[in-house]
């Protein structure tokens, strides 16, 4: 055999071999996400709270307490989350949302929320009038279109 088919045959094996680790890899992280989603469904519990306050922020500016701080794994301190401050009784306290949630989430109203620990899972029972979530502001362009469309008397594109 000539050096050019030795040279495939090593990268093809190596390439295997990544694949499968990354199968592998996969799969367990996939299982230890299976058994933190049964934790907190386990562990949840739903509490009546004002909402303050919610910004995405990095966990060390967040006001979580010092021990989730350290508990993150490095890579994700670098990173924004969704933090709510809410005040549960006579307490105030920083929360971590639920990405998917985050938007819904009314400020300076009271809610019941279905929360695990420090994290807000869900919130339902929403009082008083709930604010729509604003829509993006239209760029230039795209306004500039709509008026020289609305003077030609075209219908509007969106």
């Amino acid at each position: 055999m000539s050096a050019g088919w030795i040279i495939t045959i090593i990268i093809l094996v190596v390439i295997i071999a990544i694949i499968a680790a990354l199968y592998f890899l996969g799969k367990k992280a996939q299982k230890k996400q299976a058994e933190q989603q049964t934790m907190m469904e386990e562990n949840k519990q739903t509490i009546s709270m004002l909402i303050i306050d919610k910004k995405r922020m990095k966990i060390k500016e967040s006001g979580l307490p010092q021990m989730v701080i350290d508990q993150t794994p490095k890579l994700m301190r670098g990173s924004k989350l969704p933090i709510v401050k809410a005040k549960i009784g006579p307490q105030i306290l920083s929360l971590v949302s639920d990405e998917k949630i985050f938007d819904n989430i009314p400020v300076k109203k009271e809610v019941k929320a279905v929360v695990s620990g420090i994290y807000i899972l869900d919130v339902k029972g929403l009082h008083g009038k709930s604010q729509p979530v604003p829509q993006k502001k239209k760029s230039w362009f795209k306004r500039t279109l709509e008026t020289a469309q609305e003077k030609a008397g075209a219908k509007p594109v969106k």
